[in-house]
């Protein structure tokens, strides 16, 4: 299995993503989403609809009350803030997170296969606001599920480090405040001054 990985700025285009995957035959079960909810805008019923969280009941999660709750599909990651996740992803998150090496977000990335450089990136796009979709494929759907991720308005990953060193940033950091993104930003411009 291979893992391909897109990040989107709105959470509406990451579901639909997940519903191509789903369509073009993708399990359920080996599709993750991983949404910032700082702002507490996605509630249970938008996210059951991607069924990333498959039987994950999920409530809006908002500030400093969020704790680990990854029954429930709600949890804090370091330097990222609340989300909402569901999916195998979550458990490798939640799994990297009790180990003593990179935890969270950026630990479950690298120990799915992403590479260091697109790892930090991810997580850095969803801590400034972003949806990050992953799916665990086959070598021979790997084009395909690539193909569906980029038809769907996920971000050009190189282009959005490029803009991210532009504003001097290096590397995610997990003891980074997060960013509650403002009304009309996106993942790539939350937190420019």
């Amino acid at each position: 299995m291979r893992t391909v990985t897109a990040l989107f700025d709105t959470y509406q285009d990451a579901a639909s993503a997940v519903r191509s995957l789903k369509d073009a035959g993708i399990k359920a079960d080996d599709i993750s989403l991983v949404a910032n909810n700082a702002e507490g805008k996605i509630h249970d019923h938008e996210h059951s609809e991607t069924d990333a969280g498959k039987g994950a009941g999920l409530g809006a999660a908002t500030g400093a009350g969020v704790g680990l709750l990854a029954g429930l599909g709600a949890l804090a990651i370091p330097g990222v803030g609340p989300v909402v996740a569901g999916g195998w992803l979550l458990s490798t998150a939640i799994g990297a997170a009790i180990g003593v090496a990179s935890g969270g977000i950026l630990g479950a990335l690298l120990k799915a296969g992403v590479s260091e450089e697109d790892a930090h990136v991810y997580a850095e796009g969803i801590r400034r606001g972003g949806t990050l979709v992953t799916a665990r494929v086959d070598d021979a759907r790997v084009e395909a599920a690539n193909a569906i991720l980029r038809t769907a308005q996920g971000v050009d990953i190189a282009a959005r480090r490029k803009d991210y060193a532009t504003e001097g940033w290096k590397q995610f950091d997990e003891t980074a405040d997060p960013i509650v993104p403002t009304v009309g930003t996106t993942a790539a411009g939350a937190g420019r001054y």
